[in-house]
């Protein structure tokens, strides 16, 4: 009697509906587009002519980055510095692309345009789908629906700013940094990252009354490597403990 063997295990692929891609994209570019509203009320309390600050939005188009200029900018830092600080803010999207260009696998003509809406938003909801197709799909949502309400809320909050003035007067000079936070903030999910961003405060408030507007932000940066240094320092010495007994 010929041997029987058991049937292959067929695995099938798990799939989500375009739909529920959809609605997680635009709900996620329809939240975080609203804050382009603070952004236009802010850079207009820091200075910048309408022109200006619609062309940050429309060119730059990095949240974090734009608010971090236009913080410098308002506290009286030097242009220079306050960009640089903004760059280096910008460059964790150059990382994501790395991961996003495996991943989508665009055509190389569409890659450039592609690469301007390679930003936090779009490379979690494109990160969180099962199969490239949707993820495709859901890049292409977030940055299209982000970028479309980000400008339009930019332009409406400095056409509202140079309406009601004095945007101190109002209190809307903190509406930036609080939008800050309020992205940053779910995103604090493990001991390291906390870590990271109380050192980083720690840093940018102790230097603050020391050194040139715009400068405490650099140097807060240092505070990713001190982390990681001193977690690298903790499992070496535990390391030897172990050897030890």
């Amino acid at each position: 009697m010929a041997e029987q063997t058991a049937p292959p295990v067929i695995r099938e692929q798990q799939t989500k509906p375009d739909s529920a891609v959809v609605r997680d994209a635009l709900g996620v570019g329809v939240a975080v587009g609203l804050s382009g509203f603070a952004f236009g009320v802010t850079s207009a309390g820091a200075g910048l002519t309408l022109l200006q600050t619609c062309a940050l939005s429309l060119l730059v188009f990095t949240g974090a980055s734009q608010f971090a200029l236009v913080g410098a900018l308002a506290a009286g830092g030097n242009p220079f510095t306050a960009a640089a600080g903004a760059f280096f803010l910008g460059t964790r999207n150059a990382f994501y692309g790395l991961r996003l260009s495996q991943l989508l696998a665009l055509p190389r003509a569409v890659k450039p345009l592609a690469a301007h809406w390679v930003i936090d938003e779009t490379t979690a909801v494109s990160l969180a789908q099962p199969d490239r197709r949707t993820a495709r799909l859901g890049f292409t949502v977030t940055g299209l629906a982000l970028y479309v309400l980000w400008n339009l809320t930019t332009l409406l909050g400095a056409l509202g700013a140079e309406a009601i003035g004095d945007t101190a007067a109002w209190g809307l000079d903190a509406a930036g940094p609080a939008v800050f936070l309020a992205l940053l903030a779910p995103m604090l999910r493990t001991t390291t990252e906390r870590a990271t961003a109380g050192l980083a405060v720690l840093l940018g408030l102790g230097l603050l009354p020391v050194l040139p507007a715009g400068v405490p932000v650099l140097v807060a940066a240092l505070a990713a490597p001190a982390v990681l240094w001193a977690q690298g320092r903790r499992a070496a010495a535990r390391e030897k403990r172990e050897d030890a007994r």
